[in-house]
């Protein structure tokens, strides 16, 4: 299960910048792959990744999202097959809408983990009016408020407002169900580039949900920042009807579940990932610990407690767990 992020944001955002501070704070541990778009020649954005990182494909000479996206799924498939990587980021054009590059990720199999667009908070206003910089906002599920330094308290409440009234105005839909593709969207900061580790909460991949269900009985951590994890262990004998409704009624303090099930009417245990109202499934052979969903979110004891309480074939331990 290769997990990816893909980040948007106008031209002079930041995107780089906060790509290769963030990338290598937090995932230092994982095995990274950077897909770059750069609109027309290569630039000094994709310099600087390929002396950070040691796996960059650079595409140019367009953009992702349109004329070379054959080429883009190309690319991002060779990535995979040479250096299997466990997540993958996508730095698009300033000049690009990020919901085609999040389509052929999908198109791929690649369990997108987040659409993060960030924003220049002291120069919002110099691009706000522009339509591509409200698809990306409209098109993201997480908005970083970067260049926070530079700004006053008030000024950014200004822009942070501004965004959430153009989310709000741009917010993406299915064109055929006219449902919102995302179903929340979270907004974060950033101070030179740096996002805080909660950006990206709740990125396991199956062998660590694996290990929580083996070491439930261990696990009584308190979560110390404002992202709750919690977990549930699910009874025998459910179908998988059972686990898509509790999928179809998450409430929006829920970001992401994950969590490995086993239903009585599918053959092997699925491997499940819902992220902002996407569910993604994959079925994993051998599977021998009790079925399980971790919750992640913010404030979300509650709503966890109701989903437990709607749904009596989930049980949730008396502690919280924490990564």
């Amino acid at each position: 299960m290769i997990q990816s992020f893909i980040i948007t944001g106008f031209l002079g955002v930041g995107k780089t910048t906060m790509l290769t501070n963030t990338v290598k704070e937090h995932f230092s541990d994982k095995k990274v792959a950077i897909v770059v778009n750069e609109f027309g020649d290569i630039g000094i954005d994709g310099d600087v990744l390929s002396n950070v990182y040691s796996e960059v494909l650079e595409i140019s000479e367009g953009c992702i999202c349109c004329q070379l996206s054959e080429e883009f799924e190309s690319g991002v498939l060779e990535i995979i097959n040479k250096y299997d990587p466990e997540i993958i980021f996508v730095e698009t054009s300033g000049a690009s809408e990020p919901f085609p590059i999040f389509m052929s990720m999908q198109n791929l199999g690649v369990t997108v983990e987040g659409v993060i667009c960030v924003v220049d908070s002291k120069n919002l206003g110099s691009y706000k009016d522009n339509s591509t910089a409200k698809y990306q906002i409209g098109g993201s599920n997480i908005i970083v408020m970067n260049k926070t330094d530079l700004v006053t308290e008030e000024e950014l409440h200004v822009a942070t407002n501004e965004v959430k009234e153009i989310k709000e105005s741009h917010n993406i839909k299915n064109n055929l169900t006219g449902k919102t593709v995302f179903n929340n969207y979270v907004i974060n900061q950033a101070e030179k580039g740096m996002v805080k580790k909660e950006v990206f909460e709740g990125v396991y991949q199956v062998d660590e949900i694996v290990g929580m269900a083996k070491d439930y009985q261990h696990q009584g951590h308190t979560q110390e920042d404002s992202i709750t994890q919690k977990v549930a262990y699910l009874k025998e004998g459910i179908e998988f009807n059972d686990v898509d409704e509790v999928l179809n009624n998450i409430p929006e303090s829920i970001y992401r579940v994950k969590g490995v099930v086993k239903v009585k009417d599918v053959p092997n245990p699925i491997v499940l990932n819902y992220s902002f109202g996407n569910v993604s499934f994959e079925e994993l052979e051998e599977y021998k610990e009790p079925s399980i969903m971790i919750f992640i979110g913010e404030a979300i004891e509650n709503d966890v407690s109701k989903l437990c309480a709607k749904y009596d074939f989930l049980n949730l331990p008396m502690f919280r767990l924490n990564k």
